[in-house]
C-alpha cells in the first residue's frame, strides 16, 4: 500500500458500504496503512435472503475459495493477491478444512475470525446500519454485494444513470454427517490425487436417469411478485445454475456437469459410476457437508423428498436446504475504471461482486485494489491496475472494458488473460501462464516502488 501523508491520513476517513469479502478486504488493507475507517453493514438489523449471521465476510454460496494448485487459476490468484499482501487469505488458511486440491473453509469460524479482526482494529469503526445513499464527495468504496439493499440500488441506479442488472443465483443444501450411509456413499479424491477428502454418492444408469426425472418432476419455488415482473432478472448466472435447470438442457447434461463420474472408482465395482454427485466438508469437524454444485431453486418439501431418493441418502438428515434469490450486478464498463473507480465521481470506488467480479477470489481482490487506488488517492498519486498478463489485473480490465451491452460476472480464468507469445504447447500453457504472472506482478509491486510507493507486504 502507499505511504500517505501524515496531514492527508489525519483528515481522510473512508466509508465502505458492505463488509462481506471486499469490504473487510478494503478496510483492513486501508487500516493498516493508517486511515481511518467506517465500516458499515446492515446485517443482522436487515438480513438478507442468503446470509445466516451478522458476521462479517460470511461465505453463502460455497465453503470452497478455489484451487491451491500452482497451475490453476484459482492457485495463481492466490499467489498474486499474496504477493500484493492480501489480508483475507491468511485468515482462510487458518480456517480451512480438508478438500483435496482447494481451499476450503469453515464458514462460520472464518466469519468470525474476519469479524474478530475488524473489531479489533482501532482505526475501523465498524456501523451496524444500512446506508440507503451514497455519499456525493469524500471517500466512499461500495461494496454491497449482490444482496444490495433496494434503497441503496435505487440510489446507486441515480446516480449513475444506468440500470442495475440483475440475475438469480441459487445456493445448494448442507447435511448432516452422520444420518449419511457410508456403506454406500464412500471417500475418495478424483483419479486417487491427494487426500480422501471428498464423499461420493454412486449412481448406476437406471438410478442417473430415475433421479433426473425426479429433478425435471418435481415442484419449484414460485418468484416473487418483482422478480418475475423484472425482465433484466429472469438469466441465471451460468456458473451457478441450479441442478434443475442443468437437467433440463438434456438427460445427460448433469453427466458431465457436477455429477461427472470420472477418475472415481466405485469400492463395491472397481469401475466409474454412471454419475456420480460429491460432498465437501462444510466445517473442520467434518460434521456437516455440502452438495458441490447442487444449487437449486426445489421447493423444501422436494428437496428432501428427491435427494433422499440418492443411494446412501435415505435417511439423512438436512441443516440447510437450497435456495435461489435475485442478486445484483452494475453494468460496470458504463461506469467503472479498471482501477475500480467510478467514472463520475472521483473518491467514489465499487468492489466485489456487484462490480460483476465473480468468485470469491475476484472479490476479495477488487476489495484489495479499491483499497490501494483509495489510498494512492489521498496521498495524490497516480492509480493504478496490475497488468493485463495477471489474473487479478484482467479481472479489473473486464468489468471496465467489456461490451456494455452484453456485460456478464466473471471469475478468474486463464481465457481472461492476453496469449503467450510466442505461443505455448498446451500441455505447459497453464505452467507458462502461472509463471507469467508471476513475473509481472513481481514488475508491477517494483515499479510502484520505483515511484516512492510502498507495497503491500
Amino acid at each position: 500500500m502507499p505511504q500517505v501523508s501524515p496531514k492527508s491520513q489525519e483528515m481522510a476517513v473512508v466509508n465502505i458500504i458492505g463488509a462481506g469479502l471486499a469490504g473487510s478486504e478494503a478496510a483492513l488493507q486501508l487500516a493498516e496503512n493508517g486511515i481511518k475507517v467506517r465500516l458499515y453493514e446492515m446485517r443482522p438489523q436487515k438480513p438478507t435472503a442468503a446470509h445466516e449471521s451478522g458476521n462479517c465476510a460470511e461465505l453463502v454460496c460455497s465453503n470452497s475459495l478455489g484451487s491451491k494448485l500452482a497451475d490453476r487459476a484459482g492457485g495463481v490468484l492466490q499467489a498474486e493477491l499474496r504477493s500484493l499482501g492480501c489480508k483475507l487469505l491468511p485468515f482462510a488458511e487458518q480456517c480451512a478444512v480438508p478438500a483435496g486440491g482447494a481451499l476450503a473453509v469453515d464458514r462460520q469460524q472464518f466469519s468470525e475470525v474476519v469479524t474478530a479482526a475488524i473489531e479489533a482494529e482501532p482505526l475501523i469503526e465498524l456501523c451496524r446500519e444500512e446506508v440507503r445513499t451514497i455519499p456525493r464527495d469524500g471517500f466512499t468504496i461500495v461494496a454491497s454485494g449482490p444482496l444490495t439493499s433496494d434503497a441503496l440500488a435505487d440510489d446507486i441506479q441515480r446516480l449513475s444513470g444506468n440500470d442495475n442488472l440483475s440475475f438469480f443465483d441459487a445456493i445448494a443444501p448442507v447435511v448432516v454427517a452422520e444420518s449419511l450411509n457410508t456403506e454406500v456413499i464412500f471417500a475418495a479424491a478424483r483419479y486417487a490425487n491427494g487426500n480422501a477428502d471428498y464423499l461420493n454418492i454412486p449412481l448406476d444408469k437406471e438410478q442417473y436417469y430415475a433421479f433426473v426425472d425426479e429433478l425435471l418432476a418435481a415442484e419449484k419455488h414460485t418468484l416473487k411478485d418483482f422478480e418475475a415482473n423484472d425482465p433484466k432478472a429472469k438469466q441465471f448466472f451460468e456458473r451457478c445454475l441450479p441442478v434443475e435447470i442443468i437437467a433440463a438442457r438434456g438427460r445427460d447434461s448433469l453427466r458431465f456437469g457436477p455429477m461427472r463420474p470420472v477418475g472415481l472408482d466405485d469400492p463395491r465395482t472397481g469401475h466409474w459410476a454412471y454419475g456420480i454427485i460429491q460432498l465437501r466438508k462444510e466445517n473442520l469437524q467434518g460434521s456437516l457437508y455440502n452438495l458441490v454444485g447442487f444449487q437449486t431453486n426445489l421447493t423444501y418439501g422436494e428437496q428432501e423428498r428427491v435427494l433422499r431418493t440418492l443411494p446412501g441418502m435415505e435417511n439423512v438428515e438436512f441443516a440447510r436446504l437450497g435456495s435461489m434469490h435475485r442478486n445484483t450486478f452494475l453494468n460496470s464498463p458504463q461506469m467503472l475504471d479498471a482501477t475500480m473507480q467510478f467514472r463520475k465521481q472521483p473518491g467514489l470506488f465499487f468492489a466485489g461482486q456487484i462490480c460483476g467480479m465473480e468468485g470469491y477470489l475476484g472479490n476479495i481482490g477488487s476489495g484489495l485494489i479499491a483499497a490501494l487506488n483509495m489510498a494512492r488517492l489521498i496521498a495524490g498519486q497516480e492509480l493504478v491496475c496490475p497488468p493485463r498478463e495477471t489474473l487479478l489485473g484482467s479481472l479489473c480490465h473486464h468489468v471496465s472494458e467489456s461490451p456494455a451491452t452484453s456485460f456478464q460476472p466473471m471469475k478468474a480464468e486463464f481465457g481472461l488473460l492476453t496469449p503467450l507469445i510466442p505461443p505455448v504447447k498446451k500441455k505447459l500453457r497453464k505452467r507458462a501462464y502461472a509463471d507469467r504472472s508471476y513475473a509481472k506482478m513481481q514488475e508491477f509491486r517494483h515499479n510502484m516502488s520505483e515511484s516512492n510507493t510502498t507495497t503491500p507486504i
